[in-house]
Parts: C-alpha cells; structure tokens; sequence
C-alpha cells in the first residue's frame, strides 16, 4: 500500500525515536489500511497466538510445530501442526531475551534473533540454551533480524542496520548445551545500505545452495551473496518494497511485504541473477505481514500488528493470530478469489 510521503516522514521519525529506545522492529511506513474485501477461502483459518503481547513478528515449522516470536517481549510461542492456537513456548525476557524477530529450526536446533538487543539465540527443541550471542561492539546501532541454514548447516544472519551477513558455523549450532556466550562473526559485508534505515531483512538459500539470498526492506531490491567468494549482485527484478521474511521453495520465493499486507510469489531465474513477480496475495485481516512461513500446502502468515506497536497504539485486535491459507500453485493462486495478480514480464 502507498502513503503519503508527509505521512511516511511522520512514521519514520517515530521509527527513529522506538529505535533509539530499543523498542520497534522495521523502519515501517504509515499505518496501512484494511485489506480489500475479498470473500475467504472456506479451507483458510487464523491460528491465535495466546499472548497480550505477542505482536507475532516471524513464523517457522518443523514435522511437529508452529513457532512465532513477540517482538515486544521476546517470548517464543509453539503449537502442535493443524492446531488453532499457539501457547508461550520460551518466556519473554529468560535468557536475555527481551525481543525476539526471525525464529528457525534446523536439526533438533531453535533458532531464535534478537532485534535491537544485537542478541542472537540458539536453543535445543526442548528449550535447553545452547549458546547466546552479541553482536560486535563498536558498530553502532543494530537490528538482528533473520537467519538462514545452508546445506552444511552454517546459519547465516542479517543485521538491517549494519552492512553485514554473520554467521554461527554448524559445529556450534549442534554443540552440546552449555548456555555459553559469544560474539557474533562477520562474515560478508553487503552493498547499498541507507543509513538509518531498514535495510538487508529477510534471507533464505539459493536453489543450489551455493549462494545467499537477501531482501532488502527499505529498497526492495534483492541480491545474491555467493558463499564461495563473497561476491554480492543485485538480482534483476521488479522492486519489492517492505520485503521482510522470505521462503524458498524450489525456485520460488514467498516475500511477506509487511507495509503492503501481501505476500508476493517470485519466481527465479536458473542461475538466480533474474526473479519475475509471479503474483500478489493479501486476505480479509492482513495486520502488516511481516513473515511467511510454509507447511505442506499450506502458507503461514503473521498478523503483527507491527504498525500498532510501532506507533506505540493499542493494538487493532487484541487478540493476535497467525493466518493459515491454502498454498496453490503460482497459476491458481491467480484466481484465487483473495488473490490480486499482477503479471510482470520477465526481467
């Protein structure tokens, strides 16, 4: 959705002054207004997230659960699959975990981004500390935003506030629970950063592995991060404004365009230099979709209400839920009667 650009000016300022409190997420715009009115899919349902304050910033799943986490107090809350509600899983503030963002699984690993606090967390399944981590002194403001798994199992994690990708080698995201402490290492440096703004967000592998994709929120570009070499190319695409979490699968990503309240379907080229907007999909109730997340066949979308707690307003509803919509191919999913598509030509 668009705003006005004295309406985007007010909302950043009032970004400026929760970051430097330590008390927002995204460098979001204005308020968005309702979705359009579309008529729901009989087989869509909200999943609720059982918190006064659960403000659901991102969303992952293994072969049993549902996480989120709450951006205003760091609690993590799991669900069994197929459920309609979501119970606190990690208490908000144990641990130092005080916000909580990007969350993912891997192995019998949780994996759990702190936000503004520069911390980062992994957790065994059954809630043992593995490790925590801080980011390095000296840079300045941060933002802890989202992690991806490569195939070797290295997790990688973007900051949207410093021009850097980190990364926790797989020996010591599987080591034994010791609750040990550590510093966050840098492992790439990333282009085009806008200082004061959100910037790399959501991450997720490329199809062979080989390489990192990341969006970028304030921009809306997305760019391709070769492991091997550290190069970074910006992709060829249509501009994604407010990109926040990404999913891959197979060549297809899933962007949660948390400003919009719409989730894009992408498709990417062979080699990942190229993506082409395949269509958009919003729903009745879209709450500023800052993450999306994918089951089966099924698609998972957050309601966090990020605008709100931005804004330091009560929150639209009070009761906080996830959205769960029938997946569909990139062609269905056109016709969908809570689908706008817009085609775009190759690029």
């Amino acid at each position: 959705m668009v705003t006005s650009n004295a309406a985007h000016a007010s909302w950043l300022r009032s970004l400026a002054t929760l970051t430097a409190a330590s008390a927002a997420l995204v460098a979001l715009t204005a308020p968005a207004t309702a979705a359009p009115s579309h008529r729901a899919p009989s087989d869509a349902y909200a999943i609720t997230v059982h918190g006064s304050r659960a403000y659901p910033e991102s969303v992952t799943t293994d072969r049993r659960y549902v996480y989120t986490t709450s951006i205003a107090d760091g609690t993590v809350y799991r669900g069994r699959l197929g459920s309609k509600a979501l119970a606190p899983f990690l208490p908000g503030g144990q641990d130092g975990r005080t916000q909580a963002t990007g969350v993912k699984t891997t192995g019998n690993r949780l994996l759990v981004a702190g936000a503004f606090t520069g911390r980062f967390f992994v957790y065994t399944k059954t809630g043992r500390l593995v490790a925590s981590y801080t980011v390095p002194d000296g840079g300045g403001k941060t933002l802890v935003n989202d992690a991806t798994i490569t195939p070797d199992g290295d997790v990688y994690i973007t900051d949207s506030f410093r021009a850097v990708v980190y990364r926790i080698p797989a020996a010591e995201v599987h080591a034994p629970a010791t609750g040990s402490h550590r510093v966050l290492k840098v492992a790439h440096h990333l282009p085009d950063y806008v200082e004061g703004q959100s910037n790399g967000n959501g991450i997720v592998t490329s199809p062979d592995g080989k390489s990192l994709i990341i969006g970028y929120w304030y921009s809306g570009g997305l760019y391709r991060l070769t492991l091997s070499t550290g190069e970074v190319r910006k992709i060829a695409a249509p501009p994604l404004h407010s990109a926040d979490g990404i999913v891959r699968k197979g060549n297809t990503l899933y962007i949660a365009r948390s400003e919009n309240n719409q989730v894009d379907t992408v498709r990417l080229s062979r080699h990942a230099t190229r993506a082409t907007l395949v269509s958009t999909r919003t729903y009745p109730g879209a709450d500023t979709t800052t993450a999306v997340a994918l089951s089966g066949h099924r698609m998972l979308v957050t309601n966090s209400q990020m605008d709100s707690y931005l804004a330091q307003l009560p929150p639209t509803s009070p009761v906080f839920t996830l959205e769960s919509l029938p997946l569909g191919s990139a062609s269905s999913a056109a016709q969908h009667p809570t689908d706008t598509t817009t085609p775009s030509p190759a690029v």
